[in-house]
């Protein structure tokens, strides 16, 4: 797929990613001659794959991790300014990376609705009707991935489906936020009922990632309706109630069962995960982003990975290393049982730890002992995989490595917390099965029954530095809303701490947080930047009612074949 890619991208020409005017106006990248471009089942195939890299490379370089782990506190980055004020609660709609993020998420729309009406018009007789349902089920498929973002961060969003025609008309209301996952929601469930049960290309995705992305939108529907599917009168107001929706975590246990019917297993070694050899498109990952191996000067922008770039905090372990003061945040190193060291080593460096693919031609790196100074801080290993010399693939800012947007792991969690639903706790077999699946592979010991509790420190802790953890605390507030303010308001932000074997966690706090503001029920939403509110002053009003058609898909469709 890769070599597909990079071929696509070139006939495209130059892409724009959010450097145009106004984040609606986007530049058509999926084929270089509308007219007679899409001849073949593979011209086809071919229009989609810049959906894979290109339009989230914004998204990935700082995004993915500043708000789903640097707001939710996974990390600490006291000078990092796309970081900090997430983390501190003190962004205002000036803050770096606000722009940014709002326009690489609608990179991701325009490009999508860019791809399913070019090949709705300009498909030739030879294109086969299988090949675009399959064109257009990827496409929906990323849309709605990320109008799920846009609905989840901002609480509102513009839905629209035709990019050419919203360009002439940029200036649009905004569509409230439970609307913008209902699109989410319709656009996966279209692709859960169009797409191949097996890749058409490795790194391709397929029913069963639809499906398990399904019960991710399903677990956020489920906080915010009453009862019922979804017919714009039951959205939840009671933001306090302690209990979800029951037809939606049934739904969201069924996408989860439909998921893992697919082609896909756990790893047996969960930091193989996370090494180069075995990262990419492997058995657990349902959908990753594609990035290309090469230098930049090779590949070029847009399709490489440059999170290594941020995490490294070495020269010994990362051809480019800025992440020297980005490092795990005093909360997360004391979230860990003593017991989960094969998950604590493989995310966060901990003095002593060994790791013999970084500085490998010299022995392996040993953290605080190849190199002093670092007994006052826990580095992030997730993401960083060495130099060039250690594993022929790591230039700068371009790691060679795909970035996890869903694992089948966390599908077995998403499994498991449909069936625990609104219950204090569960001994249900099928939960226990799958979520200790998760357990065991790490090294810890299996439970005999499901908490809510549990299931978060599992969450946590399995995708710790993985972009996730903000958007579970988020789906806890839809109707848990003060725990969640309360629980932010306790997680020692900024704290200083140093290594000290006497504590649990082998490390002990050494000062209190500084330059954090007290979260509120507003700091659950993002504001939007000036810039696009400047652009678009409709975005300054209340967002308003979405008119949906008729579903494309039923339940019945999705869950009755």
């Amino acid at each position: 797929m890769k070599n597909k890619i990079l071929i696509i991208a070139a006939m495209a020409g130059a892409l724009v990613l959010g450097s145009c005017d106004d984040f609606l106006e986007q530049t058509n990248t999926t084929n270089a001659n509308q007219e007679t471009f899409f001849d073949s089942d593979k011209a086809v195939e071919a229009a989609t794959a810049p959906l894979y890299n290109y339009v989230w490379n914004s998204f990935n370089d700082k995004f993915y991790y500043g708000m789903g782990d640097g707001r939710a506190n996974n990390l600490t980055a006291r000078w990092s300014a796309y970081i900090y004020p997430y983390t501190n609660f003190t962004e205002t709609a000036l803050s770096e990376g606000l722009e940014e993020a709002w326009g690489s998420l609608y990179s991701v729309v325009a490009q999508s609705n860019y791809a399913i009406n070019n090949i709705k018009d300009y498909s030739g007789p030879k294109v086969t009707e299988a090949a675009k349902r399959q064109a257009y089920g990827e496409a929906r498929f990323m849309r709605g991935v990320a109008y799920w973002y846009i609905g989840s961060l901002w609480g509102k969003g513009i839905i629209y489906e035709n990019t050419a025609e919203k360009v002439n008309n940029s200036v649009a209301p905004a569509h409230r936020g439970v609307d913008v996952i209902e699109f989410a929601i319709r656009d996966l469930e279209y692709a859960a009922a169009n797409l191949s049960t097996t890749a058409s290309d490795k790194g391709r995705v397929t029913k069963h990632s639809a499906y398990g992305m399904l019960s991710r939108l399903y677990l956020s529907m489920a906080g915010l309706t009453t009862d019922g599917q979804y017919n714009g009168s039951n959205i939840a107001t009671d933001f306090n109630r302690g209990t979800r929706n029951t037809y939606y975590l049934d739904l969201a246990r069924q996408a989860a069962l439909k998921a893992i019917e697919g082609p896909y297993s756990l790893l047996d070694s969960y930091g193989s995960l996370f090494a180069y050899q075995t990262a990419n498109n492997n058995s657990e990952s349902l959908f990753q982003l594609q990035w290309l191996t090469g230098s930049t000067d090779a590949i070029g922008w847009g399709c490489n990975n440059a999170m290594q770039a941020f995490f490294a905090w070495s020269t010994m372990v990362g051809e480019t290393n800025w992440g020297n003061a980005t490092y795990a945040s005093y909360d997360l190193v004391r979230e860990y049982d003593p017991q989960d060291r094969i998950r604590r080593h493989n995310t966060i460096c901990t003095v002593g730890e060994y790791y013999s693919e970084l500085n490998s031609k010299n022995g392996g790196y040993t953290y605080n002992v190849t190199e002093s100074g670092y007994d006052n801080k826990c580095n992030i290993k997730k993401h960083v995989i060495g130099k060039i010399d250690d594993n022929g693939q790591s230039y700068q800012q371009s790691s060679g490595v795909n970035t996890y947007m869903m694992r089948l792991a966390e599908v077995y969690l998403n499994l498991a917390e449909a069936i625990l639903g609104n219950n204090a706790s569960t001994t249900d077999e099928t939960a226990l099965t799958y979520f200790n699946k998760v357990r065991v592979r790490a090294g810890m010991p299996e439970l005999k029954s499901i908490t809510y509790e549990n299931l978060r420190y599992e969450r946590r802790i399995e995708f710790a530095l993985e972009g996730q953890y903000w958007y579970d605390l988020l789906r806890r507030s839809y109707y848990q809303q003060q725990e969640v303010v309360n629980y932010l308001n306790n997680q020692e932000r900024n704290a200083g701490y140093e290594w000290d074997e006497s504590e649990t966690c082998q490390y002990a706090k050494s000062s209190d947080g500084t330059g954090v503001a007290t979260a509120t029920v507003n700091n659950l939403t993002l504001p939007i930047s000036d810039v696009d509110r400047g652009r678009n002053p409709e975005l300054n009003n209340a967002p308003i009612a979405y008119e949906f058609d008729e579903r494309e898909v039923t339940v019945t469709d999705l869950f009755n074949d």
